[in-house]
């Protein structure tokens, strides 16, 4: 027969309570951050739901973001995500006319900047914001780059 030791049980409540205290948390910052991913999905004129399916959700956010769906692949492995997942997140916040601060806020606080995106007064510009300023066309060679303000194409050289 064993014998029945307290501080064993003991030792368990505490490592069950410490886990607990940890695991709600990240649970409650998971599905704000979901709430909030699903309303930008909503802002970009896509379905909201989609936020909730694993990898569903990751090609939504591609063709939100205006990048080829087998960008999946590239997110997927190891060390090319490294580069990739932050390159995303900046397409992103270029999307909805923001800039690099908001990359870094949605990088390391999604939790807040995601709903903050979704919630707040951001327009969706377009994939990568459409060139950025003021949701404008991205740069045309055939344009005069050296007046930005017309948008004639300079005259033919001969």
């Amino acid at each position: 027969m064993q014998d029945y030791d307290p501080s064993s049980a003991a030792s368990s409540g505490i490592f069950i309570a410490i886990f607990m205290a940890c695991i709600i948390p990240m649970l409650i910052i998971g599905v704000i951050s979901v709430i909030g991913l699903w309303k930008v999905f909503e802002k970009a004129g896509k379905p909201g739901w989609a936020s909730i399916i694993p990898i569903y959700s990751t090609i939504v956010l591609l063709e939100i973001i205006g990048k080829p769906i087998w960008w999946i692949f590239l997110l997927a492995i190891p060390c090319t995500g490294i580069v990739f997942i932050p390159w995303a997140i900046n397409l992103l916040s270029k999307s909805f006319g923001q800039g690099v601060g908001f990359t870094l806020g949605i990088m390391f606080l999604s939790f807040i900047f995601l709903p903050l995106l979704g919630f707040g007064n951001f327009q969706y510009l377009g994939p990568a914001g459409a060139g950025f300023v003021g949701g404008g066309k991205p740069f045309d060679p055939s344009t005069n780059y050296q007046d930005p303000f017309s948008n004639t194409p300079p005259p033919p050289q001969v």
